[in-house]
Formats: C-alpha cells, sequence, structure tokens
C-alpha cells in the first residue's frame, strides 16, 4: 500500500452532503475507502454516494442531526454495522450562516453555533471513542477553521467553537494517542462553497474577504481533499495533535 492508499479502510464523514465535507468523502473513495455518509439532507448525501458508487466504493446514507447526541450515537452505530468497522473519523459538519457585531448578538445564535460546530464533533468522537480505543488505531481528523487561531470580528461563536475544537483536538490526541487513535484538526481558510456563495461571488465582499491571504484567492472545496487524505492515512502516521492549517497564507502574514 501508498502512503495515500486508504484500500481497506472505512471511514464516517459529517457534514457530506455538499462541499468541503463531499469533497473529502469522495477523495477517501477514490483512494480505496468506502464511506458512511452523515448530514442533515438526504438528498445531498445521495448525492454523494452516487460519486462515491461510480468509484466502485461503497457509501452508506445515514441522515441524521448531528446536533444531537441521540442521533449522532445512533448514526456511529449504524456506520460501524454497515461498514464493519471505522478507520477514519471526520468531523466537517459546521459552518455560521450570519456575521454580527458581539454587542449584537443574539445568545441563541452563540448557542445554535457551538452546537453545530463543537458539540457534534464532541457527540461523534464520544460515540466513535470506545471502538476506535479497543481497536487500537484510527485517525479522527476535526475540520476546524483559521477563524478558530486568530481573531475573527463579527463571527465570534463561530470562532470560539473552532478554537474549542482545536483544543478537542490537541486533548484527544494526548489521551488517545497510546491507544494507537490519532486525533488531528484541519484548518482551511476562505473556501468558496455553496454555503458561503452570496459572499465570495459579491463583487466587493468577495475580494475584500481574501484582500489579506497572501495568494490572493479563495480557495476550492477540491483543495482541501489532498490535506484530509494525508491527515487520513499511513503518510502522517506518526502525526498527532496537529493543526494543519490551508490558507493560502493567511496566517503566515498575521
Amino acid at each position: 500500500m501508498g502512503l495515500f492508499d486508504l484500500t481497506g479502510k472505512n471511514a464516517i464523514v459529517t457534514g457530506a452532503s455538499r462541499g468541503i465535507g463531499r469533497v473529502i468523502a469522495v477523495a477517501f473513495a477514490e483512494a480505496g475507502a468506502d464511506v458512511a455518509l452523515v448530514a442533515r439532507s438526504a438528498e445531498g448525501l445521495a448525492e454523494t454516494a452516487e460519486a462515491i458508487d461510480v468509484l466502485g466504493r461503497k457509501a452508506f446514507v445515514i441522515p441524521a442531526d448531528v446536533t444531537s447526541y441521540d442521533a449522532v450515537a445512533d448514526a456511529v452505530g449504524q456506520a460501524i454495522d454497515q461498514l464493519g468497522s471505522l478507520d477514519i473519523v471526520v468531523n466537517n459538519a459546521g459552518g455560521s450562516n450570519f456575521m454580527v457585531p458581539f454587542r449584537d448578538l443574539r445568545l441563541s445564535g452563540w448557542d445554535k453555533l457551538i452546537q453545530l460546530n463543537l458539540s457534534s464533533a464532541v457527540y461523534v468522537c464520544h460515540a466513535a471513542a470506545g471502538h476506535l480505543l479497543e481497536r487500537g488505531k484510527g485517525s479522527v481528523i476535526n475540520v476546524a477553521s483559521v477563524a478558530g487561531v486568530a481573531a475573527s470580528p463579527t463571527m465570534t461563536p463561530y470562532g470560539a467553537a473552532k478554537a474549542g475544537l482545536i483544543s478537542l483536538t490537541k486533548s484527544l490526541a494526548v489521551e488517545w494517542a497510546r491507544d494507537g487513535v490519532r486525533v488531528n484538526a484541519l484548518c482551511p481558510g476562505w473556501t468558496a462553497t455553496e454555503l458561503n456563495r452570496t459572499l465570495w461571488e459579491d463583487p466587493v465582499l468577495g475580494p475584500a474577504t481574501i484582500a489579506t491571504t497572501p495568494m490572493g484567492r479563495w480557495a476550492s472545496a477540491d483543495e482541501m481533499a489532498g490535506p484530509a487524505l494525508f491527515l487520513a492515512g499511513d503518510a502522517s502516521s506518526y502525526m498527532t495533535g496537529q493543526v494543519l492549517v490551508v490558507d493560502g497564507g493567511q496566517t503566515a502574514g498575521a
């Protein structure tokens, strides 16, 4: 097997109905893995599954609300039953649908984004922990954001949640290392997806958003496939508790 070969591996990816989650799930399938797909949108998951099916790999669609622990525990259980085991866990579900100064923030909005971007990953890791640790191997990839490593004005709840996710990553990495389970974080910079289309398509706000990015452009979701594949397999076998930033140089110049 090559360093980036996932033949015989089984993965679960949350937020797999679109964007970065879909790209990661399909990249894993291209590398030989079978994948359990989790998100709220059954229609979006079906489209991801179709892209995997044509590659000759197995894709299992598991619609679930990742902000509910019961739903997550059931989804992880289904994934293990259908795949037989889990080797790779990707916590990708997340996002933010508003930007507002902190003093104007409704606390219900804070709670919602913490639940979606941090608690969801906690639920998945907690539900999968016994299985991974008993098997004595596995790679967990928490998709955080540059918002979690730098100031995030007008996006305070999102940035705080992603910073918490990075802290969770490091703590679990240390706890689980001797049991053979690796935990790392992938931190994309500004990435053009359907979720933020109104921002990157805006002729004024789009360029302004990436004005401090040295590479001078938005990332495409496809550009997160390689880093995720690296973290998933043997290429990163001695790497745990790390934060892999993929941001076009944005944080390097901060």
